[in-house]
């Protein structure tokens, strides 16, 4: 077994790449690993990690190992990393949660979890569904609109004091909201094509984005599924009702749109997705796992069980006992 420790000393409001190193040495020697069997970087430039990650699974894979690589980082450095590692079979890919949003561990239990160095080592693999976008590779959700002209402007918010992930959010969304509302979209979904005036649309194969807004949910990163959400335009005296809602995920239920969501959202499952702006005023904003763009149109498709994750071993443990527990009540006849 081979290991590769990525450090982005870009995430985050302030680098923790030197107080995490001593830690991983520690902790790396109380699980018995040798010196020469892991190798800890500093990522410099967007992309460098997916790079790093390609170059070890390749030379691991022609020795004969397994790779397991943990980002210290947020999303973004995360999704790099699950890019790098998806075309080699022996690479696995684990979150140190050193960012300022962390939402893909949300699917899976709490930061404080994750941040546990022993338990991250003794984990476990599991498979779990990727998303090709318009992007690139994505983990958790791609969204258009408010909401990636939101995730557009919290970089500059978090750089202020006292502004961590949901509240970098809170202030770029207090900023975009003051600017026109709303674009005509073309989105079909899985063949089904529907006009509407949309404030944003989220795609999701995770649960939360924004520092912890839970867009979906019940997702389930391993379902093959993707669920989309799209929000219709409101005015501004109605954002945000509609945005405290969508916050708290008391949006959907079992399955379903609450009652009072129901104004204001449309739902589906769907495979695949694109979208397009119909209003004439140009290209609309988009995000994936932190990397933002204005495009033309937007595509995103579900690439089942293509991506391999590694959770700390109590969330491995609870993340294999649910999947027992679910398999059991699809044997259960139903009436």
């Amino acid at each position: 077994m081979r290991y590769l420790f990525l450090l982005n000393p870009a995430a985050g409001r302030q680098d923790s790449s030197g107080q995490l190193l001593p830690a991983l040495e520690a902790a790396l020697a109380r699980a018995g690993i040798a010196p020469e069997q892991a190798m800890i970087q500093r990522t410099a430039f967007a992309g460098h990690a997916r790079g790093l990650v390609q170059a070890a699974a390749q030379r691991a894979a022609q020795e004969g190992e397994d790779l397991r690589v943990y980002t210290a980082g947020g999303d973004g450095t995360l999704s790099e990393a699950l890019s790098g590692a998806c075309p080699y079979p022996n690479a696995a890919v684990g979150c140190l949660p050193y960012g300022s949003g962390n939402d893909f561990l949300r699917s899976f239990g709490a930061r404080e979890e994750f941040l546990d160095l022993d338990a991250q080592l003794a984990g476990g693999v599991v498979p779990i569904d990727l998303m090709e976008t318009s992007l690139g590779l994505s983990a958790t959700i791609c969204a258009a609109g408010l909401d990636a002209q939101v995730a557009c402007g919290i970089p500059k918010f978090r750089r202020l004091p006292f502004c961590g992930g949901e509240m970098a959010y809170l202030l770029s969304i207090a900023e975009q909201v003051v600017g026109p509302l709303g674009r005509g979209l073309r989105v079909e979904i899985d063949g089904e094509v529907l006009e509407e005036n949309c404030l944003m649309c989220a795609v999701c194969n995770g649960r939360a984005y924004g520092g912890g807004f839970m867009a979906a949910p019940e997702a389930a990163l391993d379902d093959g599924w993707l669920d989309v959400f799209i929000i219709r335009a409101v005015g501004r005296l109605t954002i945000a009702k509609m945005l405290g809602i969508y916050k708290k995920g008391r949006h959907f239920r079992q399955g379903h749109l609450t009652e009072k969501a129901e104004p204001y959202f449309i739902y589906r499952r769907a495979r695949q997705v694109s979208l397009c702006p119909v209003d004439g005023r140009g290209p609309i904003a988009a995000t994936a796992d932190g990397e933002c763009a204005e495009l033309d149109s937007l595509a995103v498709r579900v690439r089942p069980l293509a991506g391999r994750i590694i959770l700390p071993g109590p969330v491995y443990s609870r993340f294999e006992e649910q999947k027992t527990v679910l398999a059991g009540e699809d044997l259960i006849p139903r009436e």
